[in-house]
């Protein structure tokens, strides 16, 4: 009978050697490239170490629930939480209820179990779990060249017909439009970004806890992908921030908006983050921008901007223990402040 217990400094050998036989030795390569930063300088990390859960079966690790934690605020009520992560289970220990265990011994020891970005086994894990599904996290692009809208799966002709029919349109919402305040380019967080967090935070029904602390760690220190960020300063403070990043895809060149923060009305502040992010797309010969949002004004100043919906592929689980809260918190997510650069899609 296998046992489930926290993670120790002794156990990192036989957890990389479980990732490899599972997810192959590529992947295993990553993984050790970010375990340090991910689970061991995590700022939010408890003082018994990384919270990790192995499932043992005598001195053998054949299973193993990484999360990320971080400080959720539940309607301004700042409570321990963590991102549900990295699972496996070895091969021949699979489809036995080990990873039934491991999701429930984590639910029992965190005051929020969140997940984002789900396998088709985890989802359906959570709803065997019966678990809260709040849905997927909308996704909006906007396209910034006749390129934008191709598809691989399209013939060439097709394509474009589409890429001149369309371009008069992308043409409009692509066009340049100016800044209303101050941006700068920043390599570093400061305090002033905890003072934002602590005056805008309440704002969202739920969302991360965004202080300097985490996002120096999210954003500036992460060894596996460099981030450029944006602040937008008023009398010398922040006043929001937008983080993004250029990537080659199959389908063109994309800028993904990763996360941003201001507070939901400040409309001019966001749309300032917005027309800067789009400057730099276009620098970077990107054929689109990609985000996700849940909240619902910043959508609608998205769409306003250029952006439409399209198909989304992060599916987002939420349970709340520390706390109580009624069935209907978990029916609308239009106050939750829920992005891309949340537990570990960006990877």
């Amino acid at each position: 009978m296998a046992e489930i217990d926290r993670y120790r400094s002794d156990d990192r050998r036989q957890v990389e050697a479980l990732y490899r036989r599972v997810f192959g030795p590529d992947a295993a390569d990553a993984n050790r490239l970010r375990w340090d930063w991910q689970y061991r300088r995590n700022p939010n990390m408890a003082a018994e170490g990384p919270l990790i859960w192995l499932a043992r079966e005598g001195a053998t690790i054949i299973g193993q629930y990484a999360t990320m934690p971080v400080r959720v605020s539940i309607d301004g009520q700042d409570i321990d939480g963590s991102w549900g992560m990295d699972v496996m289970v070895a091969p021949e220990r699979q489809r036995q209820g080990l990873g039934d265990m491991l999701f429930r011994t984590w639910d029992r020891h965190t005051g929020a179990s969140l997940g984002l970005g789900l396998s088709e086994s985890s989802h359906r894990l959570f709803q065997k779990l019966r678990w809260p599904e709040v849905g997927p996290v909308p996704c909006l692009v906007k396209p910034l060249s006749r390129r934008a809208l191709r598809r691989p799966s399209w013939p060439v002709p097709i394509n474009r017909f589409v890429s001149y029919v369309t371009l008069p349109w992308i043409r409009l919402v692509s066009r340049p439009r100016p800044l209303q305040g101050e941006v700068r380019m920043i390599r570093h967080f400061d305090d002033g970004f905890t003072r934002l967090w602590e005056r805008v935070g309440g704002a969202f029904r739920f969302a991360v806890r965004r202080d300097a602390a985490y996002l120096n760690w999210k954003y500036i220190q992460a060894p596996h992908v460099r981030y450029s960020v944006a602040a937008l300063i008023r009398d010398n403070d922040p006043a929001g921030y937008a983080v993004y990043r250029h990537v080659q895809e199959p389908r063109g060149r994309v800028t993904l908006l990763v996360d941003f923060l201001t507070a939901p009305d400040d409309t001019a502040g966001f749309l300032t983050l917005l027309r800067w992010v789009d400057r730099e797309a276009r620098a970077s010969d990107s054929d689109k921008i990609r985000t996700f949002a849940t909240h619902e004004t910043f959508r609608k100043l998205l769409r306003k901007s250029g952006y439409y919906s399209v198909k989304s592929s992060m599916d987002f689980v939420a349970k709340i223990n520390a706390v109580s809260v009624s069935p209907e918190y978990y029916k609308s997510t239009d106050g939750w402040h829920v992005t891309l650069g949340d537990s570990d899609q960006d990877r």
